[in-house]
């Protein structure tokens, strides 16, 4: 196993652990939270405010974090990031307005540095080869988090009232992970350097691999304001502002299975005789389906063929999506977000009808974030800091915004805008990916590839 791969799968485990304390606790914050109020009415803390302040720290902070890992590098600040979910998680022990709100601000810090950490190191372990290949290995490892967290969910919430004492035990498990999770991201190792042939004849091969020479530091004050600067002008280029629409997309729908299908389907009394069950079961399934998805179209892709990776996966995912959204807007009633609900859908509500759009709603999420992931590693490979920074905090503003108008609108209307954006965000992505596969095509032959502008890879 060589250095670049091995980082890789200690970045890819050590997220795993963090986020199946964190997506746990996403998935159950507003069952968890409304739990608490009625055994406390002190208590006023809102899941979906809480989720709105992390995500929209999360988009303001994502233009700062390409100018803290200027100076720190990305291993310092995927560390601070994790650390920063396991404050989240604690804080949860001492349920309180202002320690919630907080912290979820907090978390929104976090987030920043620890998702543009994680680009840019994922970048530097991977070349044009195996960016994609890598890109699913640390989807589909990621995404098994959705298992543990939800499964210990499912068995632990036998009652349709959680109480304190269950709520101890799953707060207690689920900090205990994130604390794990961080010790293993303490243990990330430097990136391999880059290495060129040599042009001198009559060396050796060995002698040919010239270790590049380190680029000179400047101030960090001076290296961090040219890390921002570098993030404003990449955002007004034609491909980021098109893919952006596409990350807009994944924002809509990553708060819609994160954070309000879940509680949709617990709340939904109609569903068993204990629907809050059904909430950790939906969370397996939706991890089922990213996992499914992250090994299928990344890890396999390159074994299988060339139509498993870029817009055939895509547009897969538009399909699938398209599925669940039918399924749901069938199944569940329009005011299943906010409270437990005797009403029912279209048709009779069916619990496997339900779990049946949590996997679609995971397969699809998988199909996009793989593509996405690959496509910014090669096409802004020597901009990965700031590339994945843009990523994050469109898809971040998207998700602050969903969350908000999750407290006021119904169901259904939620789904209408998860409709139209999905065909937007599938056009922007096959365009770019089509326009810098033809820009490749057309490079003259006899141009060093290392000379050629990083804008122009391919998928």
């Amino acid at each position: 196993m060589d250095r670049s791969f091995l980082n890789v799968m200690i970045l890819s485990w050590g997220f795993m652990l963090v986020f199946t304390a964190f997506q746990t606790m996403g998935n159950i914050e507003k069952t968890i939270l409304s739990s608490i109020t009625n055994d406390d009415n002190s208590f006023q803390g809102d899941a979906y405010i809480s989720l709105c302040i992390i995500y929209g720290v999360f988009a303001t902070c994502n233009w700062l974090a390409p100018s803290y890992i200027s100076v720190t590098g990305p291993r310092v600040s995927i560390l601070t990031g994790a650390c920063c979910y396991v404050l989240f998680i604690a804080s949860f022990f001492w349920p309180h307005d202002a320690l919630l709100y907080s912290m979820s601000a907090l978390v929104g810090i976090g987030a920043a540095l620890i998702w543009t950490g994680h680009g840019q190191y994922l970048t530097e372990n991977s070349d044009n080869e195996t960016m994609s290949r890598n890109a699913g290995i640390f989807w589909a490892i990621f995404q098994t988090s959705q298992f543990a967290g939800n499964l210990f969910v499912f068995f632990i919430f036998t009652e349709p009232n959680i109480n304190k004492e269950q709520r101890t035990i799953v707060f207690s498990v689920l900090t205990s992970l994130a604390v794990l999770g961080t010790l293993i991201l303490l243990v990330l190792r430097k990136s391999p350097q880059k290495l060129t042939l040599g042009e001198a004849e009559g060396v050796s091969s060995a002698d040919k691999e010239l270790r590049l020479p380190e680029p000179r530091h400047e101030k960090p004050l001076l290296t961090a304001w040219h890390a921002f600067t570098d993030a404003i002008k990449l955002f007004v280029t034609p491909n980021m502002m098109l893919l952006s629409l596409t990350f807009i997309y994944t924002g809509l729908e990553l708060t819609f299975y994160s954070g309000v299908y879940s509680s949709s389907v617990g709340f939904t009394t109609a569903m068993s005789d204990n629907p809050k069950k059904l909430v950790g079961l939906s969370g397996i399934f939706i991890g089922v389906g990213e996992v499914a998805g992250g090994a299928l179209f990344g890890i396999l892709a390159s074994k299988i063929s060339g139509f498993c990776s870029g817009w055939p996966v895509v547009i897969t995912g538009l399909i699938v999506h398209l599925f669940a959204f039918i399924t749901i807007f069938l199944n569940l009633p329009n005011d299943a977000p906010f409270k437990d609900t005797n009403n029912v859908g279209f048709i009779t509500t069916s619990p496997i009808l339900a779990m049946a759009g949590s996997l679609a709603l995971g397969f699809g999420d998988a199909c996009y974030n793989t593509q996405v992931y690959s496509l910014l590693g090669v096409l802004f490979a020597n901009e990965s800091a700031p590339a994945f920074a843009l990523f994050k905090f469109c898809q971040s503003v998207a998700a602050a915004v969903s969350f908000f108008y999750s407290t006021q609108i119904g169901l259904y209307a939620q789904l209408g805008v998860l409709l139209v954006t999905v065909f937007i965000g599938t056009g922007a992505f096959c365009f770019v990916e089509y326009k810098t596969k033809r820009s490749k095509n057309e490079t003259p032959r006899d141009i060093d590839p290392a000379l050629v502008d990083a804008t122009s890879g391919e998928d």
